[in-house]
């Protein structure tokens, strides 16, 4: 591969692949099961990421199973999301390329909830921080957090550098924290990843005293904890499949610490727009947006960011019926973290700590953080209660 036997796209690769080998100590190179790349959006990538997409398009051909995160837009509703043709034009350019390699172009960052759901134990490539955290987590797979390029060099040549989150040494944690709060909800869980993202920075934690964390919270957590602190795995005793030794080192969170972190997080402002769904909504949070919003319609700009699996379901459900009624959208293939926003609104309410992280400091919007019935009222009314 390395010599160019099988094309210039899979030699480029193999050559970051050997290049993070030789950086990180890695002994050999491993196969891997599948691959999330991100760097899609065309807001992020600009026209020198599109003449490199295109240029590998020409003779790279993906070898595993490979999905894409968000786009900047919506792929076929994105005239009613506000995005110009120009944009509109340049994205589709970027996901074409993709397409050519043979990726799925899913556009979406919960990629194990649309058909690529690695095994325990496996060996995967994947660039999408909240993606990392929940596979390597929650599902017991083994991912470094790839940049976007690295794991599409890894799509094209089905191998990754062993190192990393790929060793058993790496993944074991290295504090316990106790949790001594309330947790009730994915605002809840968003608070408690910059609780920690901001004191344990990247370390592994062993979490204890969590009573419970379906899919959303863990997926909400994930995003969080990914964000503020940079960590690529965490241990939640009784919920994740620990493979670890408990720490000597400790530290507990206090309902303060809880109530701290959402006041840091939330600003003075009425919002002008309200975005659920970072990380992608599942059918359920989508079910249970409609039923908020059924019968009423909102005074200000709302999206719902799904997949597009999660929105075909929802519309075969009447979910996205009850929605648009309303006048609130779902947006399909993105989110608000990665479309051209900036300037478009002043003040965000979400329940997604990740995406006040990038709403503050991507898009400069002042922002709220709370529940879902928060930013449903908030999207009905224009105000924040």
């Amino acid at each position: 591969m390395l010599d160019g036997k099988y094309g210039n796209a899979v030699k480029k690769s193999m050559a970051i692949l050997c290049a993070l080998g030789e950086i990180y100590g890695a002994d050999k190179l491993i196969p891997v099961g599948s691959v999330q790349v991100a760097g899609v959006s065309y807001d992020n990538l600009g026209d020198a990421g599109l003449d490199y997409l295109t240029d590998l398009a020409k003779d790279g051909k993906v070898k595993v199973m490979t999905t894409l995160n968000p786009a900047g837009m919506d792929l076929l509703e994105w005239k009613k999301l506000g995005i110009s043709d120009e944009f509109a034009k340049k994205q589709l350019a970027v996901v074409d390329a993709f397409r050519a390699m043979g990726i799925v172009a899913s556009c979406t960052c919960t990629p194990y909830l649309i058909g690529n759901l690695p095994r325990f134990g496996e060996h995967i490539a994947w660039s999408e921080s909240s993606a990392v955290a929940f596979a390597n987590s929650v599902i017991g797979a083994r991912t470094n957090r790839e940049g976007g390029p690295s794991a599409l060099a890894s799509a094209l040549t089905g191998r990754t550098p062993n190192y990393g989150m790929h060793l058993d040494a790496n993944r074991q944690a290295k504090i316990t924290v106790n949790i001594k709060a309330k947790l009730l909800g994915q605002e809840d869980f968003g608070a408690l990843g910059y609780v920690l993202g901001n004191k344990i920075k990247d370390a592994i934690p062993l979490i204890k005293g969590v009573k419970f964390a379906g899919i959303e919270e863990l997926k909400s957590f994930s995003a969080s904890i990914a964000t503020y602190g940079g960590t690529a795995l965490f241990h939640m005793k009784g919920i994740t499949p620990n493979r670890t030794k408990t720490p000597k080192e400790s530290m507990a969170v206090t309902q303060e610490d809880i109530d701290s972190a959402k006041k840091a997080l939330n600003d003075d402002c009425d919002p002008d727009f309200v975005s659920l769904g970072c990380p992608h909504a599942t059918l359920g949070e989508v079910e249970r947006i409609s039923e908020l919003l059924s019968g009423k319609k909102v005074k200000v700009e709302v999206w719902i960011a799904v997949s597009r699996p999660i929105k075909q379901l929802a519309d075969s459900m009447g979910f996205t019926k009850k929605i648009e009624d309303s006048g609130a959208k779902l947006a399909s293939d993105t989110c608000m973290v990665v479309s051209p926003l900036k300037g478009r609104f002043k003040c965000l309410a979400t329940n997604s700590a990740k995406a006040i992280y990038y709403a503050r400091g991507k898009q400069k919007f002042k922002v709220r953080l709370g529940s879902v019935e928060q930013c449903i009222d908030a999207a009905l009314t224009g105000k924040w209660a």
